[in-house]
């Protein structure tokens, strides 16, 4: 049963009085103040809802910068007093929450002694159960701030940006006189989910999975992706089975999830939502992650969200997939038949491009992360250059903008397959890019860049106000242009010139080609475009005058919220990096050296008991001799890492460029030296389950 475990729109208007769903309606959709009565009527009928389907406890649900979610379960009894229990649930209990801000990351907002926190109930994203074996759980979806009212969670800044492009877009729509109706604009997102599936008890037997959730080593299988044959291939019966379940408890909750299937990589899978609203997607997009870990034990499977759990196989992205939308459900960003003539939607369309030439860094800042970073750039994700693809029915009316009034739209036409029983189909005017990190795909743009393990909430914030932006400056343009006696032909001639600046100065961004290709890094840098292939380089835009005024100016950061997020960001990256070193000396240690050691024994005994028997054995010396050398080189390797680990500095910036640079390149000469060992120690003295018997589940 879809939704059955959610407090939906549906189930509010059958359960609460008219007049509170009027009220309650307004604030969801128009963003008019909550009216403090009708929280309380909200509470009691949430209350009983909830306790009807066999909540005991309720929890404000919400999303700190840990890049997860929290939760602080709260009993809904309470004595009354006559040794009975009594139901509670009140107005201030649904609305406002009180956990500690002091034990989130918060880059300096918060100290150990500030403890104090709020959450405030987002009423626009619906409150769900969460089922246990043998609990369930009211969760109600809420931002978090601190007692300083700063933003301490990924939820606010979203809120807050989808805000600023509904301000700024709905000026364009006045202009072309098509707002009738429209009380806001508002961005939605459908995230494709990339994630692994390893078999349980391996994923047990393998240190590196169970802490870092991906494997610090591990030698090249003789068959990996090379046969290209796992992609849309069948889904093997447990996976499968796993894959239902997982579906049908995210029916439950009001997750839209509507497509499975095989990935690229070997053990790689797919699942994907449809379309919402950028906020209740991003609230979802948790769900959905939380759901796949918490379902795959019970089918003997471990999955794994990292951007790159194997070397050698593609890695896990998430692709978010963002667009605009009236609330009259208009898709600003559909280009509907004879596009040339659309002059709204090329509008629309140019304020994005725009947008991503003028704050590329930014969107490339919003997708870094020591785990994306093993991602980026390999020939199975974009590389580390934010560009644009349109495809050639859009690039060619782009053309004809430049040089005056566009008069056609390419026409895709249809294909004939050659065979008489088969349909004939219908061919789009432009193929698909798959190599693009922001791609136009129909009606739509497809942000690929983003790592599979994040949160969109933060690279939708950061998209939502760069457009904004750019409907702001093209807006303000276009008003003062048409004046106050606007007429079909002013708008159009104001349109067209606004366009064609727009395109001129921003077409660079535009690149329909190979981004996998190596010259496009230098083509790209030709063109002014930031490349960023560094880490702690893409941390750094985060400090830029031009970033600070851009967040603070659409009131979505302040300076010391987008200050935070910077040093939070780069404070994890430091520490990803730095337990992952540690713990790739933990198993070289003890692990791999032991064995190691124990076959170099076996192989020494044998030379002696060969040199005993008078045979000669000269070849099995020499490789003994050669063993002895890769032992060596092991512990040297692991010393480099551990020392390499040491160094200290003050700086956040080059603390964070010591470990992308010095830390990085030790762990990957130590990755050599094992994965090597492992081709050459007999099978049943390795320590760990190898990628042969990890990618291959059955």
């Amino acid at each position: 049963m879809f939704g059955s475990d959610v407090f939906s729109w549906r189930l509010m208007r059958q359960r609460l009085p008219k007049d509170v769903v009027k009220s309650l309606m307004r604030t969801i959709e128009r963003g008019e103040a909550l009216d403090p009565k009708v929280a309380g009527v909200v509470a009691a009928t949430m209350k009983d809802w909830a306790i009807e389907n066999g909540a005991t406890h309720f929890t404000h649900w919400f999303q700190p910068l840990t890049g997860l979610t929290a939760e602080k379960h709260d009993s809904l009894m309470s004595p009354d007093g006559s040794g009975g229990v009594m139901f509670n649930f009140s107005g201030s209990d649904l609305v406002q929450g009180e956990p500690d801000a002091s034990s989130f990351p918060s880059g300096g907002l918060r100290a150990t002694f500030e403890a104090r926190g709020y959450t405030a109930w987002d009423p626009t994203s619906p409150a769900f159960l969460m089922r246990g074996e043998n609990n369930v759980t009211l969760c109600i979806p809420t931002a978090f701030v601190s007692w300083t009212g700063e933003a301490l969670d990924t939820k606010l800044p979203l809120l807050r940006s989808m805000q600023a492009l509904s301000e700024q877009a709905l000026r364009i729509l006045r202009l072309f006189g098509t707002d009738t109706g429209v009380s806001r604009v508002f961005t939605t997102v459908g995230p494709e989910q990339e994630y692994f599936l390893v078999d349980r008890e391996l994923y047990y037997d393998r240190p590196d999975l169970l802490t870092c959730e991906r494997t610090l080593f591990g030698a090249k299988p003789p068959k990996g992706q090379q046969l290209e044959d796992h992609y849309f291939g069948t889904i093997p019966p447990r996976v499968l089975a796993f894959m239902s379940e997982v579906e049908r408890e995210l029916y439950r909750v009001g997750v839209p999830v509507k497509t499975r299937h095989n990935e690229v990589a070997p053990g790689q899978y797919e699942i994907a939502p449809l379309f919402e609203e950028s906020h209740i997607a991003s609230d979802h997009q948790m769900v959905l992650m939380e759901t796949i870990k918490r379902v795959a034990p019970r089918y003997g499977l471990q999955a794994l969200l990292h951007e790159k759990p194997f070397a050698g196989v593609n890695g896990s992205g998430k692709h978010n997939n963002w667009s605009m939308s009236t609330d009259t459900g208009v898709n600003l960003l559909d280009p509907q038949d004879e596009t040339h003539t659309n002059m709204q939607f090329l509008v629309f369309l140019c304020a994005v491009i725009r947008a991503v030439d003028l704050h590329a860094d930014l969107l490339r800042s919003a997708i870094t992360s020591a785990a994306n970073e093993h991602r980026l750039g390999a020939n199975e994700a974009p590389p580390a250059i934010i560009s644009i693809f349109l495809g050639s029915m859009l690039s060619d009316i782009l053309a004809q903008v430049e040089k005056g009034l566009p008069k056609r739209t390419i026409r895709g036409g249809t294909l004939d397959l050659g065979a008489r029983s088969l349909p004939q189909l219908p061919r789009h005017s432009g193929d698909r890019n798959r190599t693009s990190p922001f791609a136009f795909t129909g009606n739509k743009f497809e942000f690929r860049a983003v790592g599979s393990s994040a949160s969109i909430a933060w690279p939708n914030t950061v998209l939502n106000t760069i457009v904004a932006e750019s409907l702001d400056v093209i807006a303000t343009e276009l008003e003062r242009a048409v004046g106050k006696t606007r007429t079909p032909a002013r708008l159009q001639s104001a349109v067209l010139a606004v366009l064609k600046r727009v395109i001129r100065d921003h077409k660079r961004v535009i690149f329909d080609g190979d981004n996998y290709n190596p010259e496009w890094h230098a083509e790209a840098a030709r063109r002014g475009l930031p490349v960023m292939a560094d880490s702690t380089e893409a941390f750094r835009v985060m400090k830029a005058k031009k970033n600070g005024e851009l967040f603070r100016k659409y009131n979505v950061l302040s300076r010391t919220e987008l200050e935070s997020r910077m040093h939070i960001a780069i404070e994890k990256y430091v520490k990803q990096l730095t337990i992952e070193a540690e713990m790739m000396v933990s198993i070289a240690r003890s692990m791999v050296l032991p064995a190691a050691l124990q076959h170099q024994a076996l192989v020494a005994e044998t030379v002696a008991a060969t040199d005993a028997a008078g045979v000669d054995c000269a070849d099995t010396r020499e490789s003994l001799a050669e063993f002895v050398g890769h032992v060596s080189e092991l512990r040297k390797a692991t010393a480099a890492v551990e020392q390499a680990c040491a160094h200290e500095d003050g700086d956040p910036f080059r603390h964070a460029a010591h470990m992308g640079s010095s830390v990085r390149q030790a762990m990957a000469d130590l990755r050599s030296v094992v994965d090597h060992l492992e081709t050459v120690v007999a099978a049943d003295l390795w320590p760990m389950p190898t990628y042969r018997e990890l990618l291959h589940l059955k």
